[in-house]
């Protein structure tokens, strides 16, 4: 299957073409940070098949996770919707893998000039901020389990692999519970038959099952990005 950045693909040929030029893939190791907060966004990244975690760090010292960033979105969005081009954010890679790299003020140029690139950008920044919304209510109102399994469906499809590079404590991080928490939610999903577990790892071996235990906020975020920008089934991979 070939690798691909369901933005990018969203964006008008001819200035995919143009951009092409000024982009590179690149390896992305776990850990690496990309972007920190407060400097200025040079570059942009497209994610392929990694996953890079948006976190926020408090005055006192503390860092949550605030969010992700797959092969449907771009890390550094504040690029081109003006303002000093700033974030108070941090981007970091939790799973490794591959992007492409494209200079901001390549995108921001586009997206000055041309209103089929503003248009696609302004629709996805629609469906981050119908994510993120979603993301809100369901961190009140659902289980730990469908949360959970929402969230393992989701890295899913952002990285198109069944097989998930995650540690607990980072799933524990994104889902804001205790590790402890995440381990009895994911032996149960394991006693189920619908997740496997190794050292580091988790394999969905029933996807469908999954989705069954999630909650419908899945399915809704995943539809809205599918609306919003075309993507076929939003950017879940086949059965």
């Amino acid at each position: 299957m070939r690798k691909t950045n369901r933005l990018l693909d969203a964006l008008p040929r001819d200035v995919f073409a143009r951009l092409e030029r000024q982009c590179e893939t690149l390896a992305l190791t776990n850990g690496r940070v990309l972007h920190k907060a407060g400097e200025v966004i040079r570059e942009l990244y497209f994610p392929l098949d990694c996953m890079i975690s948006i976190t926020v760090t408090m005055q006192s010292g503390k860092t949550a996770e605030t969010g992700v960033i797959g092969n449907r979105e771009v890390a550094g969005i504040n690029a081109f919707m003006g303002g000093r081009e700033t974030t108070q954010t941090e981007y970091e890679v939790q799973i490794p893998g591959t992007a492409v790299r494209m200079p901001a003020a390549e995108l921001k140029r586009e997206f000055d000039h041309n209103r089929d690139v503003r248009d696609v950008l302004l629709k996805y920044t629609q469906a981050m901020l119908a994510q993120i919304s979603q993301n809100t209510a369901c961190n009140r109102l659902h289980t730990a389990e469908q949360r959970y399994a929402r969230w393992l469906l989701e890295v899913r499809d952002r990285i198109q692999s069944e097989q998930l590079q995650l540690t607990q404590e980072f799933a524990g991080d994104m889902l804001g519970v205790r590790r402890a928490s995440v381990n009895k939610v994911s032996r149960t999903l394991e006693k189920r038959n619908l997740i496997t577990q190794r050292r580091g790892l988790t394999d969905i071996i029933d996807g469908r099952g999954l989705e069954a235990v999630s909650c419908e906020c899945y399915l809704v975020v995943k539809e809205e990005y599918g609306r919003l920008l075309g993507v076929p089934n939003g950017g879940a991979p086949p059965h």
